[in-house]
């Protein structure tokens, strides 16, 4: 079995192998030309690194057609990985690709460190599983931290919001300058802004635009948000005023989350204080005690 397992493993190696140097190809001849021509320009370490995961990206892709799928389960991986962010339609070739690769690396770590040697069966249906699960919590926890930043920088995007729009700006014109200002301090909802300025520039309506950017978020408070945007144009009211009662409303909330967490604190203490540090604490104030005692019972006895 381990046989069987290590010539699978150098097979896949082997084919890993010459993909590689069939993808490489453009940068082997790239180097070729900058030797023969040293006065050309080179490329910066940035391309040199984009282009490499690029062909990286381009070898997983191969490794997709393996794994069956229906279209039902494409559209709630895509749907997934946008809301992680990916929003290229190779994200999903790329996702599937790397249930494939996940659990022949697994194997292949399991061979070398001699695991696989102990319970072969065991260690292969193992690895499998876990190869083929890794990518899913991966992506649920990209999810979760990019759905946190989201809601921890909302209220300071929607300050700058209020701040374009009582200097004079549009709401279109808001976004897109607030898409701008804050690509440093929030990245994800400056991306997310600037996609929603793109598809107004493109035609299509206000409303719609800021409802795509609470499905490509999933966050509850953008969906409110986009809930009174869209209630406050239908009703004509003041969208700066909107923005700032949203703004203060998400800051108390954050505020009575952080109330609730150090509510909940001691709590979560017990079990620590209990388990670890109580029965340290007894060795110590106790175990002198102890000792003495067993000295005097020992002389006691003894007489």
């Amino acid at each position: 079995m381990g046989v069987a397992v290590l010539s699978f493993c150098v097979i896949f190696l082997l084919i890993a192998s010459g993909g590689l140097l069939i993808f490489y190809r453009e940068t082997v001849q790239a180097r070729i030309s900058a030797a023969i021509n040293p006065h050309l320009k080179q490329k910066s370490l940035k391309s040199k690194l984009k282009d490499t995961r690029g062909i990286l990206g381009d070898v997983v892709e191969q490794f997709e057609r393996v794994i069956p799928r229906s279209d039902a389960e494409v559209s709630v991986i895509q749907k997934r990985l946008i809301l992680a962010g990916f929003r290229k339609d190779a994200a999903v070739k790329i996702f599937y690709g790397t249930k494939v690769i996940a659990p022949l690396l697994l194997l292949g770590i399991a061979v070398i460190t001699g695991l696989a040697r102990q319970s072969p069966f065991f260690i292969l249906i193992a690895c499998l599983g876990l190869g083929f699960l890794i990518p899913d919590f991966w992506l649920g926890k990209l999810i979760t931290r990019r759905q946190a930043s989201v809601r921890r920088g909302l209220p300071d995007v929607l300050d700058m919001l209020v701040i374009c729009v009582e200097a004079g700006l549009s709401l279109d014109q808001a976004t897109a300058r607030t898409s701008v200002e804050m690509q440093q301090s929030q990245p994800v909802l400056s991306d997310e802004l600037g996609v929603v300025a793109l598809e107004q520039r493109a035609g299509t309506p206000r409303s719609d635009a800021w409802k795509h950017l609470a499905d490509r978020t999933g966050v509850d408070n953008v969906r409110n948000l986009v809930s009174m945007l869209v209630q406050s144009e239908q009703f004509g009211t003041s969208i700066a005023k909107t923005l700032r009662v949203h703004s203060d409303t998400l800051r108390i909330k954050r505020v009575q989350e952080i109330e609730e967490k150090a509510a909940k604190l001691s709590v979560k203490l017990l079990f620590p204080l209990a388990l670890f540090i109580f029965p340290s604490l007894f060795l110590v104030v106790l175990g002198p005690a102890a000792i003495s005692m067993s000295d005097s019972f020992k002389t006691l006895f003894n007489q």
